[in-house]
Order: C-alpha cells, then sequence, then structure tokens
C-alpha cells in the first residue's frame, strides 16, 4: 500500500509535539510521507511540500481554524485526525467539504472519568470536609469522624451521560452505588445500558450525596445549574463539576456554599477561567479549586495521539471511523 502524503497542523509547535511525541511521529512515519515540521496556518502557503498532493492531516490543541482560501491550497485533503477532544472551533468548514474528522474526545474522557471517581470515592468518605475541620481546629478535638455516608449504597448523580459520563458510569461498576442520570436527549436503553435510573434534575440533586457535572456548554446549558438546585443537597454533600464553569450560575453557587458551609464543591472548571483575582471561590474554606487539570495531562496526552494513529490506520484500511465527527453531533458538542 502506498504511503499517504500528509501534513503536521498546529498553531503551537510545542504543545503538538508534547502530545505527538518522537515516538509516535515515527510510528506514523512508517505510513505517512510528511515534512517533520508543523505548521501553523499562517504559514501554510510556505509549507515545504506541495499541498495539492496532502491527503491527510494530523493535529491536536492549537488546531488553526482554516479560512475558505487556505482550505482551497488543500483541495486533496480527505480527512485530518485530531488528537484532541472539541472540535468546535474549526470543523465545520472541513465537513462542509466532505473532509472527515476524527477526534480523540473519547482518549480524553477517560483522564475526566478518573479524576472525578477518586473525587466520588473521597467525597462519600467526607475527605474534603475532615480535611476542612482539622485545618480550623487542629487538636484532638478537630481528629474526629463526621457522620461518612461511605462508598455501599449511596447514591451518586451524573448529569449528562455523554462521553465522559458513560466512561464514569462504567469506573463505577465495581462499586455498590447508586447511580442517577439526568440526561433529556438518550434513549431508556442507554441509561439501562449504563446502569443509571432515569432522574429530573431536581430529583438528582436532592437524592444524591454527590453530584457530578459531565454536561456540555451549550447555549440551552448555560446556567443550567442553579442556586436552588445546589441548596437542595443533602447534608455534607459534594458538587463536583469537571464539565464547563458556565454551565454553573456562579453566583448563587458562592451564596449557596456561603450559607452551606457543609457542602463542598470541587470545582475543576470555572467561568471566566481562571476566576477573576477578587472571586470569592480561591478563599472559600469548601471550595476545592483545580486549574484544570482532569482532562488529559502529562503523558496521559499521548493517549489521544495513539487513538488518532489506530484510526489513521483503520480508515487506511477503508473501515469506519469509530470517531468521527459529523455535523449534527458538532451542533451539540462541549
Amino acid at each position: 500500500m502506498m504511503r499517504n502524503k500528509g501534513l503536521l497542523l498546529g498553531d503551537d509547535p510545542e504543545l503538538f509535539r508534547k502530545v505527538w511525541n518522537d515516538e509516535l511521529l515515527n510510528r506514523l512515519a512508517g505510513q505517512v510521507d510528511f515534512p517533520n515540521e508543523i505548521v501553523p496556518g499562517s504559514g501554510l502557503r510556505s509549507a515545504p511540500v506541495r499541498l495539492s498532493e496532502i491527503e491527510v492531516a494530523f493535529s491536536t490543541w492549537g488546531m488553526p481554524a482554516l479560512t475558505p482560501e487556505q482550505l482551497d491550497l488543500l483541495p486533496g485533503l480527505r480527512a485530518v485526525f485530531y488528537a484532541a477532544g472539541t472540535t468546535k472551533a474549526f470543523a465545520k468548514p472541513l465537513l462542509e467539504r466532505g473532509i472527515l474528522i476524527v477526534n480523540a474526545a473519547a482518549a480524553n474522557a477517560v483522564p475526566v472519568a478518573e479524576f472525578t471517581l477518586s473525587q466520588i470515592l473521597f467525597s462519600l468518605k467526607l475527605g474534603w470536609n475532615h480535611v476542612r475541620q482539622l485545618r480550623e481546629n487542629p487538636s484532638p478535638d478537630g481528629y474526629r469522624p463526621l457522620p461518612i455516608p461511605g462508598a455501599y449504597g449511596s447514591t451518586v448523580g451524573i448529569v449528562s451521560l455523554g462521553t465522559i459520563g458513560r466512561r464514569l458510569c462504567d469506573l463505577l461498576r465495581p462499586f455498590s452505588l447508586r447511580k442517577i442520570a439526568y440526561d433529556p436527549v438518550i434513549s431508556p436503553e442507554t441509561f439501562s445500558e449504563f446502569d443509571a435510573e432515569p432522574s429530573g434534575l431536581a430529583e438528582l440533586f436532592a437524592a444524591s450525596d454527590v453530584v457530578t457535572i459531565h454536561t456540555p456548554w451549550l447555549k440551552e446549558t448555560e446556567g443550567l445549574i442553579t442556586g436552588a438546585l445546589i441548596a437542595s443537597m443533602k447534608p455534607c454533600g459534594t458538587l463536583i463539576n469537571t464539565a464547563r464553569g458556565a454551565v454553573i450560575r456562579e453566583g448563587e453557587l458562592i451564596e449557596v456554599l456561603s450559607r452551606r458551609p457543609d457542602l463542598t464543591a470541587v470545582l475543576d472548571v470555572t467561568y471566566p477561567e481562571p476566576p477573576a483575582a477578587d472571586s470569592p471561590l480561591y478563599r472559600m474554606p469548601n471550595v476545592v479549586l483545580t486549574p484544570h487539570i482532569a482532562g488529559s495531562c502529562g503523558r496521559e496526552v499521548c493517549r489521544m495521539a495513539e487513538m488518532m494513529i489506530e484510526e489513521f490506520q483503520a480508515w487506511r484500511q477503508g473501515s469506519p471511523s469509530q470517531h468521527a465527527v459529523t455535523l449534527d453531533a458538532l451542533a451539540s458538542a462541549a
């Protein structure tokens, strides 16, 4: 089989090489002819290759949003393999030209679900509550257990059963926990497949020991999580957000947490991100802030490139892609 002509596309070469390291590029080079240079959108015309011969492109975070004029320079482009998650910033013009886009959202979902699992289990032991109690009262009196719900028979509420929510459901299977989920657009069969009970949003917040948010940021979901929902949570409940900060009404969250010190919010995302310098989130004792680390970090990023190599190999052999992006799916994607 002849080698395909390819291009490494990216506006951030340093970030590109973190995801596509030398080992992975060497694996790719066995099947694709490409210049060992990351080409930014602005440098497309001067790329050291015949653009008219390019069939495939490989990218990651920093993929340029190609203009119609730039796409005209790539008449033979058939597929883009994007080693990252959301493609909203660049995908539509390519898809409208019939160019296949494959992304690694499923690979990026793995560390997010793992991070969430760790926080669920820690929260069901009231881990952050105990840390807070000992910091506020560093004495034998502070060294005492609170009324722990535990990871047996407790209820976990999952907001959205998309790629990450489903992966989380799989990770939760070994634990004797009740899973309830809110997702108004999926079928009853999907709830059953992932062993989750369907629930309304208000019922989910009121019934859950831990609520974890995985909904995409869309016009319809902006501000979805209200202060009233958070205020309805059980005593010592925990709210986890690894989705997007804008799905929570942040001012209402802060107000509820200030009068419900028993509640804990684990926020890996905020809106804006990072929070403004004067945001109370930095100082609230019942808020755990992490700087958007739930997704792929460190060596985890290479998982996304590995998935794209596998997807490229399948495409090259004529097999259907398992992770293709469609225009319909793009409208409801994160």
